[in-house]
């Protein structure tokens, strides 16, 4: 079994499992940054531009995963890493596994206990910007697991987006990326339904995106303004009604079902908002701020 170090070099080899895009970028990245990278994708031509980059090409899963302490694997989701990995056998044992990959908090969970029952460690990880963002000042990624494995790779992974590490529950970093993805596609189903419905009265997309981005980009700042530390008053149960309220949220919510309904356009997303306010209306708390949507939210019906 290879024994694992108690630190990594500057320039200590790197495996990347996984060449699509986001893949391709991490890999480019550790290249730039003087790592010996070997690289393996189910489709070896997707290596070819990495390769001319400096990149090797393992001709097996095992091969690549011998190639270094680090694997960091890119990944559809984590079935693929089973596929990928299961033909690795012994090669896994005394590896750390950086699993980059979606998938859901459970099974991840059930990845590390896979991982560790065949002598690797298993990191968590989940990148918070597009492939062509990894490795600029804008970049982060969360991470858990054991606290020594992410001692020992930081610097690498610092690399690819600044660290931030969660603590040592294998499904914490996946939990945290889907949270962060629950608003990001709500957003973007958002917006298209909003330029659908300006389309539906005649304005281009062109002339309607610029306003409707406007209006997202300002979202934080309106909730920090309402409330010094929002998160504390949602921990508190303090749902203050002094600025908006349920019922007035709900009207309009009433009123974008309504417009959306005339338009002729899905209702899926207005009627899935509406329903979180009739739910807090119909509990009693027209009266409350409107993050009082959260208690329906949480103990659904």
């Amino acid at each position: 079994m290879n024994q694992r170090h108690t630190t990594t070099s500057q320039n200590s080899p790197v495996t990347v499992i996984g060449l699509g895009p986001m893949g391709q970028a991490m890999t480019r990245t550790l290249l730039t940054a003087g790592h010996p990278v070997t690289v393996w994708n189910r489709t070896a031509e997707r290596a070819d531009g990495v390769v001319a980059a400096g990149a090797v090409l393992a001709a097996t899963p095992g091969g690549a995963i011998e190639a270094s302490d680090l694997v960091i694997l890119s990944l559809t989701d984590y079935q693929a890493m089973y596929d990928v990995l299961e033909t690795a056998g012994p090669s896994l044992a005394g590896r750390t596994l950086v699993n980059l990959s979606s998938d859901t908090p459970d099974r991840t969970r059930e990845a590390s206990a896979w991982a560790a029952s065949r002598g690797a460690a298993f990191l968590t990880g989940g990148v918070m910007v597009p492939a062509p963002m990894v490795g600029t000042a804008a970049a982060h990624v969360y991470y858990s697991g054991p606290a020594e494995e992410m001692e020992r790779h930081r610097a690498t992974l610092t690399l690819l987006g600044v660290p931030r590490y969660l603590g040592t529950d294998p499904g914490l970093a996946q939990m945290m990326y889907q949270a962060q993805l629950a608003v990001f596609l709500t957003t973007l189903s958002a917006l298209m339904h909003a330029t659908a419905m300006l389309g539906a009265a005649g304005m281009k997309a062109a002339d309607a995106l610029p306003e409707l981005l406007a209006s997202a980009d300002s979202i934080g700042a309106i909730l920090r303004a309402g409330e010094k530390s929002p998160g504390a008053a949602l921990d508190a149960g303090r749902h203050p009604g002094d600025l908006s309220t349920v019922t007035m949220m709900g009207a309009t919510a009433d009123h974008i079902v309504e417009t959306s309904t005339a338009l002729g356009l899905d209702l899926a997303l207005p009627l899935a908002v509406r329903a979180h306010y009739r739910r807090a209306i119909g509990d009693g708390h027209g009266g409350d701020n409107w993050t009082r949507i959260i208690d329906g939210i949480r103990a659904p019906r």
